[in-house]
């Protein structure tokens, strides 16, 4: 499963409300190649869900992820940060061996 934290929460909503998407509007989450430690984490939304993708709702945002995807974000959790060093998403991955310095990117 992959999780959000209540910050993180707010943050997906706040943006789905602010851009006015659409009610069915999913918060996915992936990986693709590349990055500095050779995996990058993706994330988005989109209302097209596919019947392979792993669907989880957590305090009424949907979180989707394609089965390539989850197995490398299985147990995954999503924070969101707005202080001195930055704002943005965060990934705590305990599948991930190592890290780069910026958090974007992963190896296992």
């Amino acid at each position: 499963m992959i999780s959000l934290t209540s910050r993180a929460i707010i943050e997906v909503k706040r943006i789905i409300e602010e851009q006015a998407l659409p009610e069915a509007t999913a918060l996915r989450v992936g990986v693709k190649g590349g990055g500095c430690s050779g995996f990058s984490y993706t994330l988005g939304f989109d209302d097209a869900v596919t019947e392979t993708d792993q669907i989880h709702e957590v305090d009424g945002v949907r979180v989707i992820c394609d089965p390539k995807s989850f197995l490398y974000l299985n147990g995954t959790q999503i924070d969101f940060e707005d202080n001195l060093m930055g704002r943005g998403f965060k990934f705590g991955n305990p599948n991930a061996n190592k890290t780069c310095g910026c958090g974007e990117s992963f190896s296992i």
